[in-house]
């Protein structure tokens, strides 16, 4: 299966750490598993037309190369010595193709984050930086040398692992798996550190961009809450308002019209977000954007059983599609593309997302359409709305406090068997279909039998 579907969920540093511990244990039997390990790691995020890096270097290891005061008030760390920082891994990071050539090294970000230990101890902290490197004469971003010797230059027994994490025209994303194949840079037997040869394996622009399309769509068919959201505001899309409640069926035109603007509002909405985010004009935590989600959810689920914002469906499609879109937009930002690249990179991933999102309306919406023809509907309606309303707290209450819960695990358990439950629902709107068709044709002969 492609790396891009394989990998779309970003892994965690301690997840990443520990693959990278096992091969360290293996080559560097002397390092203590009780004391965090004598290694950085440069994560390599590789464009057409750049290549950012992604340094963590633990600020114990960093002391002893640069001086103490980086183990002082390492919370506030940037803020003391930023600029200092800063100029030291710009003397301590190059890149080229041939040395007469060297790329533009730009530091983007720097700051400091607590990390766990990989056995035991306490945590520590860790520089994080990030690095932007860009060839000045279009050479090769697939083919370079990567020039780095932080910490190592002075810490002999210092080791950097570099690891190519994403590779946008292979279609390899988040590559931090347990066979992955980590690069080393250290003092070499010579007591010289060489640069370190990266050479992959050849890509094309259309690769990257339709393994893109392929992560669209596997992207929206995990999300089983941003499905959820649409099925349940579409519950209610085929009928009549009459006074408080729902009535009956309007018909195929206005059932139709209904589905294509829901749909449509949701798309624009969640669209105009993917960009924003994917462009990183704005960044806001994931975590209240998910609890908003299925806050989402709840509300398009209580509006099928109550009609809370009759006509006003397509507004509340765009309006949370917006949201929606910002959870879509993480898994761009953390391909760090740029530029052309990312126009591809957001065109691509949203035409998965709207081909996917066609294709469950398409196998769903029949019939329900054929089934609010029928008196049986009011029933599946609720029902449905029900469940989503469950699906929504126990999502909620996991996202607020981090902690998994019955209802959260079975809604993964039913995503599972969604063809089963699609088979269901089938059966379910033929069956309502012709027992509805039957009694009023039984009626019919009744009321002719008495004329």
């Amino acid at each position: 299966m492609n790396l891009f579907i394989k990998n779309a969920r970003r892994l965690t540093g301690a997840r990443a750490f520990s693959y990278l511990f096992a091969l360290m244990m293996a080559i560097a039997p002397f390092i203590s598993s009780a004391h965090q390990a004598l290694y950085s790691v440069a994560y390599l995020d590789v464009n057409p037309k750049s290549v950012s890096v992604e340094l963590h270097i633990p600020l114990s290891e960093l002391a002893l190369a640069y001086g103490n005061q980086v183990n002082q008030d390492q919370e506030h760390l940037i803020s003391r010595m930023g600029p200092q920082l800063k100029e030291y891994i710009l003397a301590h990071t190059h890149a080229f193709t041939t040395r007469d050539f060297p790329w533009l090294v730009n530091v983007r970000d720097l700051h400091v984050i607590q990390e766990e230990q990989l056995a035991s101890g306490p945590p520590f902290f860790e520089l994080r930086a990030q690095l932007q490197l860009s060839p000045q004469h279009r050479e090769d971003t697939r083919h370079f040398f990567f020039d780095y010797d932080g910490v190592v230059h002075q810490v002999v027994n210092h080791i950097v692992f570099v690891v190519v994490r994403n590779d946008w025209e292979t279609g390899r994303a988040d590559s931090l798996t347990a066979d992955s194949n980590p690069m080393t840079i250290r003092t070499g037997n010579d007591n010289l550190i060489h640069p370190l040869e990266i050479k992959l394996e050849n890509g094309s622009t259309w690769t990257g961009f339709k393994n893109m399309l392929v992560l669209g769509m596997h992207h929206i068919k995990e999300g089983t809450d941003h499905l959820l959201f649409l099925v349940a505001l579409l519950l209610p899309a085929m009928l009549l308002k009459r006074k408080n409640s729902w009535g009956g069926y309007g018909g195929i035109r206005y059932s139709l019209k209904n589905i294509l603007k829901i749909v449509t509002a949701f798309t624009i909405g969640h669209s105009i977000t993917l960009l924003i985010g994917a462009m990183n004009w704005i960044n806001l935590p994931s975590q209240p954007i998910e609890v908003i989600i299925a806050v989402s959810i709840l509300i398009s689920a209580v509006h099928a059983i109550y009609p809370i914002f009759p006509r006003k469906e397509i507004l509340i499609a765009g309006g949370f599609g917006l949201i929606h879109g910002l959870a879509f937009s993480s898994i761009l930002a953390n391909l760090h593309v740029g530029g052309s690249t990312l126009l591809l990179s957001v065109l691509g991933f949203n035409i998965g997302i709207e081909l996917m999102q066609l294709i469950v309306v398409m196998l769903i919406m029949p019939w329900l359409v054929l089934l609010s023809q029928t008196p049986f509907y009011k029933y599946i309606r609720i029902g449905g709305a029900v469940l989503a309303s469950v699906a929504a707290l126990g999502w909620i209450v996991e996202r607020v406090s981090g902690e998994s819960n019955i209802i959260a695990q079975s809604i993964i358990r039913l995503s599972g068997i969604s063809i089963w439950l699609l088979t269901g629902l089938v059966l379910i709107a033929f069956l309502g279909y012709f027992i509805s068709i039957k009694t009023r044709t039984e009626k019919f002969k009744k009321v002719l039998g008495q004329m």
